[in-house]
């Protein structure tokens, strides 16, 4: 929505820029050039008067008396307001005006609240053919930014409110025109957040990325956004009036409003805003899917939809687009509809078009059970290799996230995606590699010869894919592990600086899978830390590794690091690295640095011993320290536990405060003795050390843990414990 330099004044439909539209998919950009098909709808003639000389120069004076200059903030709101009130009548004709439309922008941004909403209901006559120019768009989106601010204030919903249902009344007179404009869907849009007090900065600007790492499980679904899109309620009731109003006059039109890229914005937007409100959602997407019925009962909610057509319209840019959004806020009984009625045995088929595959893609991350699953994997289970061959590697990541977030055909999915990149005598050496460079194998024609392309970029969506499978239990996976341990060395290295490959090793190092594999893949690195180190994407594999390696690799990778400190300090990642792994310790004093790692895997080792799961029993035995240092004294351990019983007990107790405060007898008088030597003037070198205390305290929180250097600190549902040490 961005102007463009131009001397001539603009009016209505004076630029057609095509706002690019993402669902935030896997290979969206494939959708985004291969269908360029946008039904055209007609909009009525609106011709703009011309600006008297005089009115020119008034605002001309304007501009040059407060752009750029510093006036008192009172001062400013007079004049903003006095130049507003000599818009009235005039308001379309200075709107549409590109170099006067700059000049209203910063009246409104100035003015006062009552000029501001007396503008807006001046304007509301025109308000559509403004809002469908390319400088009046700028204009009514500034004034509807500038009414945001004074949300804040409660005071001010009635007054903002008689502004806005008179223009929803201007619109809902023919909103098709608005809505399947360029510039007027962006506006409406912005009406649209208005209505639900949701910034609309952060609603516009949401990144495609952000959803596809939600939907292929690489990141934890956005809770706060979803909940202060439901909790946030500015004006509900004019939200829904002003929805089933406007759907009510279009409502010839939904061939049309199906098929436009602009006014499939806006429906997905309204989608959005409705998540939370069954009733709501229910009546807008059976609109939006062509339903003619009035009503429906649970079970049959598409009831007189043709799915035909339903088909057929997923196959076109903008509906596909609303389809996905259709199935991420459809309540279950209406997503199971859609799955088992309409889209059932015709998956791989839409799979296979280029624009249908994101609708495929969208049903597997929003399935609901695992019914829903079954169903998915029935139809794909066995088209992997079809799908890769193709390019429609998106599905297959898609229905392993699926897999991998329900619980169901985890283990199939991973065979199948093997055995459709590898089979014969080189399986499994080769499934990595052939997933890392995805796009390249399957395009070879001479697939059994096929190798490592040096100097090619690792394919996006099979990076994805590694990663999700490398989340997986380590039982399922152990031909990747296999896989990923027998690369060569050199083509290690080249992964770990490829921003793809570098998110493989890492949620390699980051999984589940024993500490002994993990290494063997660290040591193929050994000679190339320093190198790694100072690399934009190479220095987070580092830190992976230094986490995952024996006392040893660890040794052996700060000592590689240690020459290059100065560069390392210049870096982005450097300084950070230079703290984590101590390397000016290490420089000064290996010995106590050695000490230090040791000290700190200990009493992680004597934590999980202790108060760690049956399942985390094993981590002793993968300890870079196992043969190093010595064991727990089982006396010690006994002794900590009973220590632990008897302060949940009292804790528990009527008269026990909520957060029960208690400290063993050894620590506090080794508080008294610490008094005692500073009263005597000791020095610090001479105080006795006390070697360990622990300090409990009732805290019913979430499970967290955090190892420091000095101290143990563990957050669980009944205890907090700190584990520390007295100089």
């Amino acid at each position: 929505m961005g102007r463009k330099t131009s001397k001539k004044h603009a009016g209505v439909n004076a630029d057609h820029t095509v706002e690019s539209v993402s669902g935030g998919n896997v290979d969206d950009n494939n959708r985004s050039h291969k269908d360029k098909k946008t039904t055209h709808v007609p909009q009525t003639s609106f011709l703009r008067k011309q600006i008297d000389p005089e009115t020119a120069k008034y605002f001309a004076e304007i501009a040059n008396a407060i752009e750029g200059t510093e006036i008192d903030p009172e001062e400013r709101s007079v004049i903003c307001g006095n130049a507003l009130e000599e818009t009235r009548g005039k308001e379309a004709e200075l709107a549409t005006d590109y170099i006067i439309s700059h000049t209203l922008q910063t009246l409104l941004e100035g003015c006062s609240l009552d000029h501001l909403c007396s503008f807006l209901q001046s304007c509301a006559k025109n308000f559509s053919h403004i809002a469908a120019d390319r400088s009046g768009s700028h204009v009514v989106e500034t004034a509807l930014k500038s009414l945001s601010f004074h949300l804040q204030d409660n005071e001010n919903h009635s007054l903002i409110e008689h502004a806005l249902k008179k223009i929803c009344k201007a619109i809902v007179v023919n909103p098709v025109d608005i809505m399947c404009n360029c510039h007027g869907s962006h506006v409406l849009r912005s009406l649209l957040c208005l209505f639900k007090g949701v910034p609309l900065e952060e609603f516009h600007s949401t990144k495609s990325s952000v959803g596809l790492a939600e939907r292929l499980n690489l990141k934890a679904p956005h809770a706060k956004d979803n909940v202060s899109l439901q909790s946030v309620q500015i004006f509900p009731s004019l939200l829904k009036k002003f929805v089933s109003e406007m759907l009510n006059a279009a409502s010839e039109d939904i061939s049309k409003l199906q098929m436009n890229q602009y006014s499939s914005l806006v429906l997905q937007t309204v989608l959005k805003l409705l998540a939370g409100n069954e009733q709501e959602l229910l009546h807008l997407i059976r609109f939006l899917l062509g339903s003619s019925a009035g009503s429906a009962n649970a079970g049959n909610l598409l009831e007189g939809i043709t799915i035909r057509n339903i088909l057929r319209l997923v196959e076109e840019t903008a509906y596909s687009h609303l389809m996905e959004a259709i199935l991420e806020f459809a309540p279950e009984t209406l997503y199971n509809e859609l799955l088992t009625k309409v889209f059932r045995k015709s998956l791989f088929r839409m799979s296979s078009h280029h624009c249908a595959n994101f609708v495929v893609q969208a049903l597997a991350s929003h399935a609901k059970s695992q019914d829903h699953m079954d169903l998915i994997w029935e139809e794909l289970g066995t088209k992997f290799r079809d799908l890769f061959e193709m390019g429609k590697s998106g599905v297959v990541v898609s229905v392993l996230a699926a897999t991998q977030r329900l619980h169901s055909h985890e283990h199939e999915c991973c065979q199948a995606i093997a055995a459709a990149v590898c089979t014969g005598d080189e399986f499994p050496k080769c499934i990595v590699p052939r997933i890392l460079f995805l796009e390249n194998f399957f395009s070879s024609r001479d697939k059994s010869n096929w190798s490592w392309p040096h100097g090619t970029k690792i394919h996006v969506v099979g990076s994805l894919i590694l990663q999700s499978i490398f989340r997986l239990p380590s039982e399922l996976i152990q031909v990747y592990v296999t896989s990923i341990t027998s690369l060569e060395e050199h083509h290690v290295l080249e992964a770990s600086k490829d921003p793809s490959g570098s998110r493989v090793i890492e949620s390699f190092l980051n999984s589940n899978i024993s500490g002994k594999q993990k290494r063997k893949l660290v040591a193929k690195l050994r000679g190339h830390f320093g190198e790694l180190s100072v690399h934009p994407f190479g220095s987070f594999t580092v830190e992976k590794c230094f986490t995952a390696s024996n006392l040893n690799l660890r040794e052996t990778i700060v000592s590689e690091m240690l020459p290059l400190q100065p560069e390392l300090s210049k870096s982005k990642q450097g300084p950070y690295l230079l703290r984590k792994l101590d390397i000016d310790g290490f420089a000064r004093q290996p010995d106590q640095w050695k000490s230090r790692q040791a000290s700190q895997q200990s009493a992680l080792k004597e934590f999980y011993a202790t108060f760690g799961p049956k399942e985390t029993k094993s981590f002793e035995k993968e300890s870079f320290l196992a043969d190093n240092v010595s064991k727990s004294k089982p006396g010690k351990l006994k002794d900590i536990r009973k220590e632990i019983e008897t302060t949940l007990a009292s804790a528990k107790t009527p008269n026990a405060p909520f957060l029960a405060h208690q400290v063993s007898k050894k620590v506090k008088k080794s508080k008294d003795e610490k008094k005692r030597h500073r009263k005597d003037g000791e020095s610090e070198s001479k105080r006795k050390k006390i070697k360990k205390g622990w300090n409990f305290y009732w805290m019913p929180k979430t499970l967290d843990l955090f190892f420091g250097t000095d101290d143990l600190y563990w957050r669980g549902t009944e205890l907090h414990m700190r584990h520390w040490t007295l100089n």
